[in-house]
């Protein structure tokens, strides 16, 4: 295990901005993990988690402490029935390999998130979620190390807080626990209508009437690739803001103005609203905004055409957000962490 100094962050994370890291290293085990800790401890530096970089926004002082780059890998069925399969999952796993392996396998429940950038340690810490399916729906349990302790944990599903693009990893212990495994619980039902509204449409354009696990990611990374940008090509973080949750009164006071305001109801009330569809209608589709332009094909996503810092990045960041609230009195909020 090696420790590099002076790492520029810029080159692990996909908006391709920011400062240095101290000091940078890769665990790929847990016992790793739990040294490189006890010695930040010792040495009183501040600790972050990388995982593939792609929902991450380094700012432009950099980090004075140590970046640790989970790369613990695993795939273990540890459970298979008539119904289901469940699996074991290194944190350090390329997400989108994982999903291929278990269409192969005939398994449902997290097909529509193909495509998405970034490691199976990560999807919990956001409830990574597309079309219809998040982590949430099919995660039984994680193990994490738990830097208050000092030890391996494990979480079950209900005490992750899970929500909307949220959970305790993001929210009220932040920073407390490195996941290290997920376990999946999926089905062995095909998918079945009606799926989420974009997914629908497309196979509907194309008359497709049979549903199997294959078909459906296949679709999935057709509209994604129209939709998002290559991060390898164009630099960007893929949704830069979380959908908008609103109240029913919001809702009413938008549809006043807006009719055809797509919406989503969420239940206890409230209701998401497609961000992207906010931006376009305030006016600020496919605009250059301090080097960092708003996709014309997506909204939610900001693509680094000139901006050379994070500060160029926040200020474009700021502009959007302040002109949906002065149109639609609605407060987006960005969807990347920073470091």
């Amino acid at each position: 295990m090696d420790i590099h100094t002076n790492i520029p962050l810029k080159n692990f994370t996909t908006m391709r901005l920011g400062g240095n890291a101290r000091f940078m290293t890769e665990v790929r085990t847990e016992q790793e993990l739990i040294e490189v800790y006890r010695n930040a401890k010792t040495q009183n530096l501040p600790v972050f988690i990388l995982g593939g970089g792609s929902n991450v926004i380094a700012r432009d002082d950099g980090f004075t402490g140590i970046v640790i780059r989970i790369r613990i890998p695993g795939f273990e069925v540890i459970a298979d029935d008539l119904n289901s399969t469940t699996i074991k999952l290194g944190a350090g796993e390329d997400w989108d390999s994982v999903v291929k392996r278990t269409v192969d396998m005939r398994l449902s429940g997290i097909e529509t998130m193909s495509a998405i950038p970034g490691t199976v340690g990560g999807a919990p810490v956001q409830n990574v979620g597309a079309y219809g399916q998040e982590i949430a729906d099919t995660m039984q349990s994680l193990t994490a190390y738990d830097s208050q302790t000092d030890q391996i944990v494990t979480l079950q599903n209900s005490e992750c807080g899970f929500s909307y693009r949220h959970s305790i990893f993001r929210g009220d212990e932040s920073g407390r626990y490195v996941i290290t495994s997920v376990t999946l619980k999926l089905s062995k039902n095909l998918p079945h209508p009606p799926f989420y509204e974009a997914l629908q449409k497309y196979l509907d354009e194309r008359g497709t009437t049979i549903f199997t696990h294959q078909v459906i990611r296949d679709a999935v990374i057709a509209i994604r690739a129209d939709k998002l940008p290559d991060p390898a090509k164009l630099p960007n973080t893929g949704s830069f803001f979380k959908n908008a949750i609103i109240e029913d009164w919001q809702l009413n006071e938008l549809k006043s103005n807006n009719p055809d305001v797509p919406n989503y109801e969420m239940g206890d009330g409230k209701f998401k609203i497609p961000t992207g569809w906010l931006i376009e209608h305030a006016g600020l589709k496919g605009t250059l905004i301090h080097g960092m332009r708003v996709h014309d094909k997506n909204c939610l996503v900001l693509i680094n055409e000139s901006a050379s810092s994070y500060s160029d990045l926040a200020s474009a960041r700021d502009e959007i957000i302040g002109k949906v609230r002065d149109t639609y009195r609605i407060q987006i909020e960005q969807e990347p962490l920073e470091i």
